[in-house]
């Protein structure tokens, strides 16, 4: 790896970082601000619960599926370079879905805007290693990931404040006048990145199969809710899915210039990283959107009083981070990154009990004890996954790790939906049945949220006293779902404590093949 400005030390390597990490919280802003938003547009555009999921996860999807290509582009076009692509495509796409008249143009508008955050990713973190070392190499991942948790936790505040001001076009709009500012920076301080070395043959093959898996398994989480588990089309996605994956694993094993080197999977303690990363993201990214939409339906609170709710964890995350640093200085990245996942399970765990009467204090506390999770892990996960690789693979390395945080958001996004909403149904299934609607306003009542007008129009003919029965019924099982979701996905995360510890040797073995630039 080769860069372009060998001496942007000092305060100009800072200043870098900021303005790069200006860039990646955009990304993690528009990850997770679009679910305090969706009671408001699901009533401004008559959508139901189903149709806005697909505009949230359109995001996380396209980003997903090409987060890994990005990374290999900045090998080999330039780190910087390709950051300053994606940074225009997540403005001009910002403004499309800013103006979108309906679903369907949001949900374009959102998925165009997944492919600027894929090629902003990658290469935010790959320009680290490439900028510092040691200790401030620890510190720069350490504001990184500060940035990505404390936007993903401030999003639903921010998103609120929007949403309930001057309308929830501004989640879109503000986007413009800081990636303006990010991309002059960035083009004055930030050194080129560039493996004058790599191959520059593209793998097209194999990203596309990889693409259309992620895709298919999306889909299929997506869409099974709704269409029921059993369907012919979900259960032929999941299969796709399948075929699809070991397909690009053949494919890069047999073609001369991999989208991925696959000897990147034989560094285990990247595989632990990629692994606690995935669990944490999908955890974290699923209990947002329903803890927001639980907030609002359940509880009657507005965007701005649900997104504000949500900051305990900023409390966690923000205390934690340093001291998962220092931790990783000092015995390797292995123990931090297990001892946040117990914390990170035990904090679900905390909202198990979960009901529609719940003191609010007890999710606070859950917020809190998940944000020390999520501070402990964030510094050692992203270090070993992009720091302690070889410089030849840093992009790729970087592609695929943040592969693994979008894909295990929307991953968690849809699971954990798809779990609350069979737990609610089969809760509440009774009340609405006996209350005398038709099947197609049952199976409105289903698919719109409590406070929406599509929910209000399928009570509408009830009388009043029956219609406050069947909502508080809804609401009732929507808490406890949300509870027992709750407490599977910290058995989730157990689990994934017993992954790895045993993938992650105990001894830290993995170490840069290549000489990086001293701090």
């Amino acid at each position: 790896m080769t860069v372009a400005d060998p001496d942007a030390t000092g305060s100009r390597r800072w200043i870098s970082l900021a303005a790069t990490c200006t860039a990646a919280g955009l990304v993690w802003l528009a990850f997770a601000d679009f679910g305090v938003a969706t009671p408001t547009i699901a009533d401004e555009m008559h959508a139901d619960l189903g149709g806005l999921q697909w505009a949230n996860n359109a995001f996380s999807l396209a980003a997903g599926a090409l987060v890994i290509a990005a990374g290999k582009f900045g090998d080999i076009f330039g780190q910087r370079r390709i950051l300053q692509l994606g940074i225009l495509v997540f403005a001009a796409c910002s403004a499309i879905a800013a103006l979108a008249p309906g679903v369907t143009t949001l949900i374009v508008g959102r998925g165009l805007m997944g492919i600027g955050a894929a090629l902003i990713l990658p290469a935010t973190l790959a320009l680290i290693p490439e900028q510092f070392s040691g200790r401030a190499q620890l510190t720069a991942f350490g504001v990184w990931q500060a940035v990505a948790w404390g936007g993903q936790a401030l999003a639903p505040a921010i998103g609120g404040v929007l949403t309930d001001g001057p309308g929830w076009q501004w989640l879109f709009w503000i986007n413009v006048p800081l990636a303006v500012i990010a991309f002059a920076v960035i083009r004055a301080v930030t050194p080129e990145a560039v493996d004058s070395a790599a191959d520059r043959r593209i793998d097209w093959v194999g990203l596309g199969a990889i693409a259309l898996a992620v895709f298919a398994l999306l889909y299929a989480l997506t869409d099974g809710p709704s269409a029921g588990w059993t369907d012919p089309l979900v259960i032929g996605l999941f299969v796709a899915a399948v075929v699809l994956a070991v397909a690009w694993v053949l494919i890069e094993r047999s073609v001369a210039a991999p989208l991925v080197d696959l000897s990147l999977f034989r560094l285990r303690a990247y595989d632990g990283a990629l692994t606690a990363n995935l669990v944490m993201n999908l955890g974290y990214a699923g209990l947002s959107y329903l803890l927001v939409l639980w907030l609002q339906n359940a509880r009657g609170y507005s965007a701005v009083e649900a997104g504000l709710l949500m900051l305990p964890a900023t409390l966690g995350i923000f205390a934690l981070i340093p001291v998962g640093g220092r931790l990783d200085s000092r015995v390797g990245g292995r123990w931090p990154v297990l001892l946040g996942l117990v914390v990170l399970a035990v904090g679900f765990a905390v909202l198990g009990p979960l009901h529609a009467d719940s003191s609010l204090w007890l999710m606070a506390a859950a917020l809190v004890v998940i944000g020390c999770g999520l501070g402990l892990l964030s510094t050692p996960v992203s270090n070993t996954a992009v720091g302690t690789v070889p410089a030849r693979l840093s992009g790729t390395a970087a592609g695929v790790f943040k592969m693994s945080s979008m894909v295990g958001g929307a991953l968690g996004v849809a699971l954990l939906t798809a779990i609350t909403r069979a737990l609610t149904s089969a809760d509440s299934d009774r009340a609405v049945q006996d209350s005398g609607l038709t099947a197609d306003e049952v199976d409105q009542v289903r698919a719109a949220l409590v406070n929406s007008s599509s929910y209000a129009d399928a009570l509408a003919r009830l009388p009043a006293e029956l219609q406050r029965k069947v909502t508080d019924a809804v609401i009732i099982a929507f808490s406890h779902g949300l509870g027992l979701t709750m407490v599977v996905t910290a058995v989730l995360t157990v689990i994934a404590v017993v992954v790895v510890w045993y993938v992650w040797p105990r001894a830290q073995t993995t170490q840069s093949a290549d000489t990086r630039q001293t701090s």
